[in-house]
């Protein structure tokens, strides 16, 4: 993987996101925080589905939560994406070689590949889970919950690596 991202910060330094976020004060730290916010409304929104799937807050409607949360989430997503291009940006050649790094985007790549594998398979299901969820379900839910939150732990220990 590391050539792909070594390639990716080249290009980024190229077009000169790089250069703008390495030669800003305010670049970064706006970026990182709107990277956290992200993740609160990404795991935030998607974990509380995730949660009332496994079992918790059954008086909660599944497929509206579902509706109204995932849009929360995929915000969130979208918003971490665009913020995250531009932490990369800053310091994409030793991210391109770190290991911290590799596994948060497998992570994330999982948990996306989780999502969306759930929404093919239970989606049209979830109106008549009111009181019985399937157990490969659950596990699914579980699986979402453990791999979001692994990649938002990865990142934080990136700058510990």
């Amino acid at each position: 993987m590391e050539p792909v991202l070594t390639a990716a910060a080249a290009w980024l330094d190229t077009i000169g996101v790089g250069p703008w976020a390495r030669g800003s004060a305010l670049v970064y730290p706006v970026a990182n925080t709107l990277h956290l916010l992200g993740l609160v409304m990404l795991v935030g929104g998607i974990g509380v589905v995730d949660l009332r799937v496994i079992g918790l807050w059954r008086s909660l409607p599944m497929a509206e939560l579902s509706r109204a949360l995932t849009r929360v989430a995929v915000a969130g997503l979208v918003l971490m994406m665009a913020s995250g291009s531009i932490l990369f940006a800053a310091d994409g050649a030793a991210l391109a070689r770190s290991a911290i790094f590799e596994r948060k985007l497998l992570l994330i790549a999982a948990a996306l590949a989780n999502a969306a594998v759930f929404r093919r398979i239970w989606n049209p299901h979830m109106a008549r889970w009111a009181d019985s969820v399937p157990r490969p379900a659950r596990i699914m839910a579980g699986a979402s919950l453990l791999l979001w939150l692994a990649a938002g732990a990865s990142g934080r220990w990136i700058a510990y690596g």
